[in-house]
């Protein structure tokens, strides 16, 4: 099966039981992480951009109400999610690819006036599918590290092409104009400066369903390296029967993955020896390069979020890392500060080596008494080796999204996203979306 005939021809009764209800997840978790990015000044800037830049009446921007064009909502919701580093990703990708293919493809489908909830959860597999194997493959034949909105565009273009109904050439255009105009922005640029600009992956999306429009008018863009390149065939020789998305991770903080094994081990010292944090004079975390770029002291929300001394302060101080240590609550604790100032990072060969595919962080606690605490070689918690239960998605999504809209609102949410595989509704999803803040 090639990629474009597995883009159209995909089937929701193809999937076996366990992949639907993966898209589920995946839903899921990226929508609440929308909700608990849409207080953030980055969500309010960039909507209030879309409604006066990408005017039309066609899509909702989320949490928000207002109308947008379908291209636009994608831009803005994209962003909004990206606003809070929550959301999944992938290992081999070294990024993310629900949250730029949910808000594109749910745009599309809100344009076009489609409703049918088998063909969103359908649809959402393809766009992890294609998003997965476009990321692989550019790390493969590109010699940067490019930002997720670059394989983001290929994959909500897919998905656009899917919806209109496009033909097999008028597909290929699109995906080949996604990946002409998607942005192959340097990832690593953020990670030693974080700002909003983020991931890329709104403009990914905002890019992949302009694409999807633009072919379907005659525009011309094949072809998309990535997919046709025979140097690159063996990742889309399995399409259809390796499922990329049950081989995500899920994040349980909203900092970067790469963060987030480093907190994990320094939480675990603090749960395994009762001590305060308070007598933590010192702190030296091994990890990967990567991680050591991670070094911002930070005074925002986007900093704080690419900053692995700041996630292993807060979460000695907090026993967590959640949306209020990030924004303004945890950014005002000078504790906090005074002991992210007090963290060493040191890469190691081993962990270097076993990156990207395995992620690990070893800290060392250096107390007031003079003892030296050490953690286990730690990963994060969620990867796809080791998945978190549905349990832990849900209370994810309750603690995003109460404090944004309230006891019976994620409730509400859940019980009919986990019904839209039998008798679920993809307007009252698209109605629980746009209530307004």
């Amino acid at each position: 099966m090639t990629a474009i005939d597995f883009i159209h021809d995909t089937r929701f009764v193809d999937f076996p039981e366990h992949i639907v209800h993966e898209a589920v997840r995946c839903l899921v978790d990226t929508l609440g992480v929308a909700v608990g990015g849409s207080e953030t000044d980055l969500s309010r800037i960039i909507r209030n951009h879309v409604t006066r830049q990408f005017g039309g009446s066609d899509a909702t921007l989320w949490q928000d109400g207002r109308k947008v064009s379908a291209a636009g909502a994608a831009l803005a919701n994209g962003m909004t999610i990206d606003a809070l580093d929550a959301h999944d990703g992938h290992k081999l990708t070294k990024g993310h690819v629900g949250c730029g293919v949910l808000p594109g493809l749910i745009a599309v489908m809100e344009a076009e006036g489609k409703s049918d909830a088998k063909e969103l959860l359908t649809s959402i597999v393809v766009g992890y599918e294609i998003g997965t194997r476009a990321g692989i493959a550019l790390h493969a034949s590109a010699c940067d590290y490019h930002t997720s909105g670059a394989w983001i565009a290929l994959a909500t273009a897919a998905l656009g092409a899917r919806q209109l109904g496009l033909n097999a050439d008028k597909t290929r255009e699109a995906v080949g104009i996604a990946e002409y105009h998607g942005p192959r922005s340097q990832m690593m640029r953020c990670i030693d400066a974080p700002t909003m600009v983020k991931d890329g992956s709104g403009w990914g999306a905002m890019a992949g369903v302009s694409a999807a429009y633009l072919a379907q008018d005659g525009f011309t863009g094949a072809p998309a390296i990535t997919m046709e390149d025979p140097a690159l065939t063996n990742v889309w020789s399995d399409i259809g029967s390796n499922w990329y998305i049950e081989q995500q991770y899920i994040k349980l903080y909203p900092v970067c993955r790469w963060a987030q094994p480093a907190a994990e081990g320094a939480m675990a010292l603090l749960r395994d020896h009762g001590i305060s944090a308070a007598d933590v004079t010192k702190v030296v975390v091994e990890s990967f390069h990567e991680a050591k770029r991670l070094n911002a002291i930070p005074s925002n929300t986007e900093q704080a979020q690419y900053s692995l001394p700041f996630s292993v302060a807060a979460a000695l101080y907090r026993g967590t890392i959640g949306v209020p240590e990030i924004t303004a609550e945890g950014l005002g604790n000078q504790d906090v500060i005074d002991l992210a100032r007090r963290v060493e990072i040191q890469e190691t060969e081993d962990f270097n080596a076993a990156f990207p595919a395995r992620r690990f962080a070893r800290v060392h606690l250096h107390m007031a008494d003079g003892r030296v605490l050490t953690s286990a070689a730690t990963e994060a918690q969620g990867d796809p080796e080791n998945k978190v239960s549905d349990a832990v998605i849900w209370d994810k999504f309750r603690n995003l999204t109460t404090p944004v809209l309230g006891q019976d609102w994620p409730d509400a949410f859940l019980t009919n996203a986990r019904a839209l595989s039998k008798d679920g509704s993809v307007q009252t999803l698209l109605d629980h979306m746009s209530t307004a803040l």
